[in-house]
């Protein structure tokens, strides 16, 4: 007699873990690969991070994304794990004639086994690692920019006659990623065409401002506000006049009390947009909730408080001028904001959702090395290149002493005017202040007049007024560090550094006790040096193409032409 197998019943006590949704997995997966795609970093490893990710929720066992150059050859490959000089690893997954297919036709490919598919060949089998055996699944599809196919993304697998592959959701998957993909490449060759034309613009009023040679003949420059005879402010006014006539965004650079506001003003005052506004505001002096609407305003209702609507400074400066003081200050999240506005001269105010359409010129200052800030990601680098079109240097006032005794002259006279007073230097009055190192530049030069001023006794200042006379000089006690003059603030970079070759790096810059200028150079010279060493350096790291030595460099195919072009190497080949 045959017994019936006793029933085994489930433990209730387990829990089998709850099945999620494929559309579910899908919908997350597309969620955090667009949070990589609007990631501040290089194409590659935003490509590379894209491809990683996939492999966490696609079964697939390698994944490649390839972009095209003009001329529809491969011109990057990145996959899982990419790193400088991996191009030609993941070249060498990619079975050619399926990718030119998927190019051709714009369409995707879907081989459920490569073995039988007439896109792939004996070479394409071999690559792929497809036998009797092992069977290989493969899907391909195209990367788009509007109509034009700009490169694939292709993935393989192998079956394993347990999985159960989704062909169709997966094709569909891919698509809206390679979609995605080809959004964000669109965006950085913008930005690279935009940076290359900002360059290229640098350069030539760079060009134009070396070449410049004042004639004695020549009337002197007069910009209301600005005090002084001195050679490096009389250089500075005459690139100003030179600056003024066009309309690209200006970066004053300098340390904090040397007049960048003034500079600002003159150039506006010189320029065409000169009866039009001139609107300030320091962006360090405001929290970023209150920066926001200070510059693109907000419309009522916004946030608690705003009970009418209200222009910001960006239509407020409309034909005119905005300068941003302090620009280097600003947070990450506002870059980010601000690099739109730069870009396309639009917005919305906080709270509305209408386009708003400006024409103003920026005018940005900073006392920060904004090179050392882009290294250490503190600020963004395509910030940087739009704010730094023509960077210019507000010169201390130890490089100008000569203005020292004009610039006080002038503070005693306004001093005297408010006060009622009749005040005037005596004779070693001024040789005071032309030994003091004002590290707090003009700005200290006026406090010091003045302090000075409302204690005299008498009506003419003389040397025993001055609080350094008596070791109570709280200023030369807050910067003493062993010397007269204490160190810059800011390590300047050289105006011939900003080159179309080549992005500015806090290494390219020559401080001025370099070694080059002790062998005879000029810092112009020793920095064009080390832009063709770091051409070749990069040129034989790469194998001599030039699209991977671009790339190192951060460059364009077409700025790395112009390099090797400008430096006179010869491209050699291998």
């Amino acid at each position: 007699m045959l017994h019936a197998a006793p029933l085994v019943e489930r433990d209730k006590s387990v829990q089998t873990a709850p099945i999620v949704p494929l559309n579910e997995i899908a919908l997350t997966g597309i969620f955090e690969i667009s949070k990589i795609l609007t990631a501040p970093t290089r194409l590659e490893t935003t490509l590379a991070n894209v491809v990683n990710l996939l492999q966490s929720f696609l079964q697939m066992r390698h994944g490649v994304v390839t972009l095209l150059a003009d001329d529809g050859i491969p011109d990057l490959a990145v996959g899982a794990g990419w790193s400088e000089g991996s191009d030609e690893r993941y070249r060498g997954r990619l079975p050619q004639r399926a990718v030119d297919q998927i190019v051709a036709t714009a369409m995707p490919l879907v081989a459920e086994n490569i073995a039988v598919h007439p896109a792939f060949g004996a070479a394409e089998l071999e690559l792929l690692g497809a036998s009797e055996a092992t069977r290989v699944t493969f899907i391909g599809v195209p990367i788009r920019i509007d109509a034009k196919v700009v490169g694939t993304l292709t993935i393989d697998r192998i079956w394993d006659e347990r999985s159960l592959f989704r062909l169709d959701s997966d094709v569909r998957l891919l698509t809206m990623v390679a979609n995605l993909v080809g959004q964000t490449v669109k965006l950085h060759r913008v930005v690279a065409q935009d940076r290359e034309r900002l360059m290229h613009e640098s350069y030539r009023l760079q060009k134009e401002l070396s070449e410049f040679k004042p004639s004695r003949d020549r009337r002197k420059v007069q910009v209301e506000g600005i005090i002084g005879d001195s050679p490096a402010l009389r250089g500075l006014l005459e690139k100003i006049a030179i600056v003024a006539k066009s309309n690209s965004t200006v970066l004053l650079r300098g340390e904090s009390g040397t007049g960048k506001e003034l500079i600002a003003k003159a150039i506006h005052e010189l320029s065409p947009r000169a009866k039009r506004p001139f609107i300030k505001i320091n962006c360090a002096a405001l929290p970023e909730s209150v920066l926001e609407s200070e510059l693109f305003g907000h419309e009522k209702g916004a946030f608690t408080g705003a009970l009418n609507s209200r222009k910001g400074r960006f239509e407020l400066a409309d034909k005119g001028t905005l300068f941003l003081d302090e620009i280097g200050e600003i947070s990450a999240s506002f870059q980010a904001k601000l690099l739109r506005v730069l870009q396309e001269q639009e917005f919305e105010r906080v709270g509305g959702n209408q386009t708003i359409k400006v024409d103003v010129r920026v005018i940005a200052a900073t006392n920060r090395n904004l090179e050392e800030a882009v290294a250490r990601n503190e600020f963004r680098a395509d910030l940087y290149y739009r704010i730094s079109v023509v960077p210019m240097i507000v010169p201390p006032l130890r490089d100008r002493r000569s203005d020292i005794p004009l610039l006080a002259s002038e503070f005693l006279k306004n001093f005297n005017a408010e006060n009622g007073r009749e005040l005037s230097f005596g004779a070693h009055a001024l040789e005071v202040l032309m030994n003091c190192g004002f590290p707090g530049n003009v700005r200290e030069l006026e406090n010091c007049v003045q302090r000075t001023a409302t204690l005299a006794p008498g009506r003419e200042i003389v040397r025993n007024d001055f609080a350094c006379s008596h070791g109570q000089c709280l200023s030369a006690i807050l910067w003493n560090t062993g010397s007269d003059v204490p160190p810059r603030s800011l390590p300047i970079v050289p105006l011939s550094t900003l080159r179309p070759t080549a992005p500015m790096e806090p290494s390219a810059t020559v401080p001025p006790s370099a070694p080059a200028e002790s062998a005879g150079l000029s810092s112009s010279d020793a920095s064009g040096l080390a832009d063709r060493d770091r051409v070749v350096e990069a040129m034989e790291k790469s194998g001599w193409v030039q699209a991977k030595a671009a790339r190192l460099l951060g460059l364009t195919p077409r700025q790395i032409g112009y390099a090797l072009k400008k430096h006179g190497i010869e491209v050699k080949r291998l």
